[in-house]
């Protein structure tokens, strides 16, 4: 890690999103005391583009956090593919197509469909262009409203990548916390039945 975390941020915004942080994740996620303490003008623009990603894209879910958990594969994102993996704990969703991402091309557990994204996501990502076939095959697929979701969302993966990269942050164990928190969940639900 390039800067250190700041524990005990001035800033009032700054401090409601560690509290808030620390509900969902049991842990205040290392971004938000390297970036968002430091400038904290940017939470913001942070909760418009979750709440874009949760609430404001028609793609299924799982379809959306697939795509964004491949995209820091391609780039490397430990963080980021942790926090993506505790979500979709959170969600309950499984993790056997997470694991398959890597051989999603050989994989019958991905559809044509979602290949078909995860190729233009991967094209998108490496190349930073895609191929007339690879865009001929996404319109088999997808509307021209979804091609836009899912350029836009692979786009903001990137963005946030390359934050995460440059200044080191690495993964916070958030999928583990998540599924400690989850089974602590089940096993209690499990004993009031």
């Amino acid at each position: 890690m390039r800067l250190a975390t700041i524990e005990n941020p001035r800033h009032i915004m700054t401090r409601r999103a560690y509290r808030m942080m620390e509900r969902q994740f049991g842990k205040v996620p290392t971004p938000l005391k390297v970036i968002y303490a430091r400038k904290p003008r940017l939470l913001p623009l942070l909760m418009l583009i979750t709440r874009t990603v949760d609430r404001g894209i028609s793609l299924d879910p799982q379809m959306r956090l697939l795509l964004l958990n491949f995209v820091d594969k391609l780039n490397g994102c430990s963080f980021c593919g942790d926090y993506r993996l505790a979500i979709a704990v959170q969600k309950r969703m499984g993790l056997d197509k997470f694991r398959a991402l890597d051989d999603f091309r050989a994989n019958d557990l991905f559809t044509a469909r979602e290949s078909a994204a995860l190729v233009y996501a991967e094209e998108t990502t490496l190349q930073k262009s895609v191929s007339d076939e690879t865009f001929a095959e996404l319109q088999q697929h997808f509307s021209d409203v979804e091609i836009v979701e899912l350029t836009w969302l692979i786009a903001i993966e990137n963005y946030f990548n390359l934050m995460k990269l440059a200044l080191r942050l690495n993964s916070d164990g958030l999928q583990q916390l998540a599924e400690d928190r989850i089974g602590g969940l089940d096993k209690a639900s499990a004993g009031s039945v």
